[in-house]
């Protein structure tokens, strides 16, 4: 993943957590019973992330913090900030899937065709 090489620190991890990467399947795995432990074969059966890309992406994890391991186990990180991002990703994936389909949604650029009350000259 590319990174502002002018603000990145070394040693810092990176982890992509967009919807569909490796890295988001499993978290969301762990996530959901954040007190059981699984095994690399088994969070790839889980999920769609291929065996041979399920332990690199748990090290990944687990640099970032956010992932725990005792061999040969993985379990979600004991860490307020997991539970408070689970919150936001299902509340906005619950308000996407509910509203999809309403008119804002469907006419994007309505917010374009509103009156500038701004005050300022464009």
């Amino acid at each position: 993943m590319p990174v502002d090489f002018e603000t990145h620190e070394p040693g810092t991890p990176r982890v992509d957590l967009s919807e569909g990467t490796n890295a988001r399947q499993l978290l969301e795995v762990l996530l959901a019973t954040p007190t059981v432990g699984y095994t690399p074969a088994e969070l790839a059966t889980e999920t769609e992330v291929p065996r041979g890309s399920v332990g690199p992406t748990l090290n990944r994890l687990e640099a970032a913090g956010l992932v725990r391991h005792k061999e040969p186990y993985w379990a979600a990180a004991d860490d307020d900030r997991l539970a408070a991002a689970t919150a936001a990703f299902i509340g906005i994936e619950t308000a996407a899937s509910s509203y999809s389909d309403d008119w804002y949604a469907q006419n994007e650029g309505w917010a374009d065709e509103l009156p500038d009350l701004s005050g300022e000259e464009t």
